[in-house]
């Protein structure tokens, strides 16, 4: 029997290749079918008579055909079908391209719907390329009529398709269990679930389109405030050691470092050591633009919670970074005694009072109680079990999952009911509203300063024709002693194909041979033609990983020396270094990256007090618009993660777009009026309810939102 969960491949309609290129867009059900949600609409409500028609609108019109034909223009190798539409009103042409069946789909005498753009040719108006439908009943329209739904696509099913099958689906609606409560229907006047689902597939007004979005982005902000609620209310259950602030030893580390802390750093550190102190679970989200000194922040929170007989878990999201933060804790800590692990997958070091050295029982070394251990996943290793853990912190804390948080609280060799206070950081500076939303279950700390004495990096924008001469002013940084970074182009991700399991591996080996060869060809053409007298390196994540540190290890050399000048790299591998002597950044095809991560990029540099450049190579001479022209202008990582969001929306922003939240939520993820309604809802419903067993519908959604979506 049909139902809501029938696989996609055993619907009615439905076979298995069509089968598979739904499942690429993650519909893997009929109910899933029916909440693919549009991602716009097309207008088509301005029904008109033929004799009515004006150049330049869009307008619908029905009538006969009353001739069809395909013509073959061999100059441009194209079909063109003509058709000839009658309304009683009067005759116009409509002109399709490249669809030479349509002479077969749609026969003279066949009544018809069209909407399309009136354009005029040498012989008069005719309607280009309209969407069409053959039709009894004009009130029946799903393609030509009143605002059509257009859907997210993938290749080989258009909305069109879409369209069709949801009609033959639709009547399931009835079937669709409310999610929300009565009182929350009423209290904030949203419509039901099935009213909703019919109005966003098929809307009688651009004001039902409204509704219907508002109720599902409603829906699924609540379910994430119920979530952070419940999250907190879980985490004053657990216990945490109390670390009492030692003022004297933070005094005293600060004085040894080579700056002065700016005062957001100091404000940070001051709300860590407060939650430290405290018998409850810290979980705070430190935020701060790059360059901002988070590092330092999260050293000094690691050597109050050691030197108080704890231990910390530090980890870094990349080998590269991990390798980084360890080689500057055993820098900054060198003169308080401390003992430092490395733990990644190739490597395991292990500092205890000298030099590091390889440590093949490094799990013995961390069971045992060593101080500070900084790792990536390899952390979680089931080997390694902490034996006192006191703090964990997680560097670029969107890298990892609920679970894999969850996971450090088991690797205790005491089995205590204790778990370890949280620290989690981030360099994507997040409007706070926004941030408040995701991040809700988290404290908040911002740094909202760099550190006094660096300069403003100089951004340019430049185009394809004005390249030798940034090219030359490389040369020159480089032969001041200078270094340069050089970003090659982001290649994009095929619509669709990272939602299906079976095509991941197909498409990872396509997108690393893509992007092998970008990082190739650029060092080809740097090391031979452009810089053929510099030391060009190129990294890339086809390398492994000794051979990626061997690399950075080159190029960031010591305060005197280094051996690479130039180092090309991929997009997709992590340069978060610190390299002091980088005073350049080039980085290519700018307008293929978002404005986040170009701001990212361009943090690598301007790290000491030498005057650096950040360079937007675009791909031609064309106005590169008001994107690049934001990353030029923008004073701070805050005010360009404000532009961005503007542009792109938070899913972009957050990496969450592929998640399984549909577009017209990640829209409002930014709405201050939804946010602020759907927090009070979540107030008010756990108020009467805490455990929400009165809304088990509610608590089926959040379990739901669980499984899918990772904000973290």
């Amino acid at each position: 029997m049909f139902s809501l969960s029938t696989p996609i491949e055993k619907a009615p309609r439905i076979n298995a290749p069509l089968a598979n290129k739904l499942k690429r867009l993650g519909i893997k059900t009929a109910r899933d079918l029916l909440f693919h949600f549009p991602s716009r609409y097309e207008d088509f409500s301005n029904l008109k008579q033929i004799k009515e028609l004006a150049l330049g609108e869009t307008a619908t019109i029905h009538g006969v055909i009353k001739k069809i034909v395909n013509i073959r223009t061999f100059r441009k190798k194209m079909f063109i079908t003509e058709a000839m539409i009658d309304d009683s009103t009067g005759t116009i042409k409509s002109v399709w391209f490249n669809q030479p069946f349509l002479a077969k789909t749609l026969k003279a005498g066949v009544k018809i719907s069209l909407a399309g753009k009136i354009a005029e040719g040498p012989k008069g108006l005719y309607v280009q390329n309209p969407a069409y439908e053959k039709i009894e009943n004009f009130s029946q329209n799903i393609h030509t009529g009143g605002l059509i739904a257009v859907y997210p696509e993938t290749e080989g099913l258009t909305s069109r398709w879409i369209r069709f099958l949801i009609k033959n689906y639709i009547f399931l609606v009835e079937n669709i269990e409310e999610t929300l409560p009565e009182e929350t229907l009423y209290r904030q006047n949203l419509w039901g679930i099935k009213k909703a689902i019919r109005e966003i597939h098929y809307p009688g007004s651009k004001d039902g389109v409204k509704k219907a979005q508002r109720r599902f982005a409603f829906e699924e902000m609540l379910a994430t405030q119920l979530r952070t609620i419940k999250e907190k209310i879980k985490l004053k259950d657990n216990l945490s050691p109390a670390i009492k602030p030692n003022i004297e030893l933070i005094k005293k580390f600060v004085l040894t470092l080579p700056f002065k802390l700016t005062d957001a750093q100091r404000r940070s550190l001051w709300e860590i050591m407060q939650d430290l102190s405290k018998s409850r679970p810290m979980n705070r989200l430190l935020e701060g633009d790059v360059g901002s000194g988070k590092t330092i922040v999260a050293a000094a929170s690691s050597l109050l919670t050691a030197k108080a007989g704890f231990q910390v878990a530090y980890l870094a999201p990349t080998e590269i970074l991990a390798s980084q933060h360890f080689a500057t804790f055993k820098k900054i800590l060198s003169e308080f005694g401390v003992s430092i692990g490395l733990c990644t997958s190739s490597q395991k070091k292990c500092l205890i009072g000298g030099e590091a050295e390889e440590k093949t029982l490094l799990p013995k070394f961390i069971e045992n109680g060593l101080d500070i251990v900084i790792g990536t996943h390899a952390i979680l290793n089931d080997k390694i079990k902490f034996k006192n853990l006191g703090l964990v912190i997680i560097d670029e804390q969107h890298r990892f999952g609920v679970e894999q948080r969850a996971e450090l609280t088991k690797h205790e060799t005491n089995n205590r009911s204790i778990i370890p206070h949280f620290l989690s950081m981030t360099a994507t500076p997040i409007p706070r509203t926004l941030a408040l939303t995701i991040y809700g279950d988290l404290d908040l700390s911002i740094l909202d300063e760099l550190p006094k004495d660096r300069k403003s990096i100089i951004t340019s924008i430049v185009k394809h024709s004005e390249r030798n001469e940034a090219y030359e002013f490389i040369r020159n940084e480089i032969k001041k002693g200078r270094q340069a970074f050089v970003i090659c182009p982001r290649i994009e991700i095929p619509a669709g194909e990272t939602n299906d399991k079976g095509m991941v591996k197909k498409y990872q080996q396509k997108f690393f041979r893509a992007e092998l060869k970008a990082v190739k060809e650029e060092y080809k053409k740097l090391s031979e033609n452009i810089f053929p007298d510099l030391r060009v390196a190129m990294l890339h994540g086809k390398m492994k990983p000794k051979e990626k540190e061997a690399v950075m290890k080159k190029f960031a050399g010591t305060k005197d020396k280094h051996e690479t000048d130039i180092l090309v790299s991929t997009s997709v591998v992590e340069v978060g270094v610190d390299v002091p002597n980088a005073t350049v950044m080039l980085i290519e095809g700018a307008e293929t990256f978002g404005l986040s991560q170009l701001h990212q990029f361009r943090g690598r540099i301007g790290r000491s007090e030498h005057q650096s450049y950040c360079f937007l190579f675009t791909t031609g001479d064309e106005d590169p618009g008001s994107r690049l022209k934001a990353v030029v202008h923008a004073k701070n990582g805050f005010e360009l993660a404000e532009k961005d969001l503007e542009i792109r929306g938070p899913g972009d922003v957050f990496g969450i777009r592929q998640s399984g939240v549909p577009d017209i939520v990640l829209k409002n993820l930014n709405d201050p009026k939804l946010l602020r309604e759907s927090r009070q809802e979540a107030i008010a419903l756990t108020q009467k309810d805490s455990s929400l067993k009165k809304y088990p519908t509610l608590l089926k959604k959040i379990a739901e939102m669980e499984r899918v979506v990772h904000f973290e």
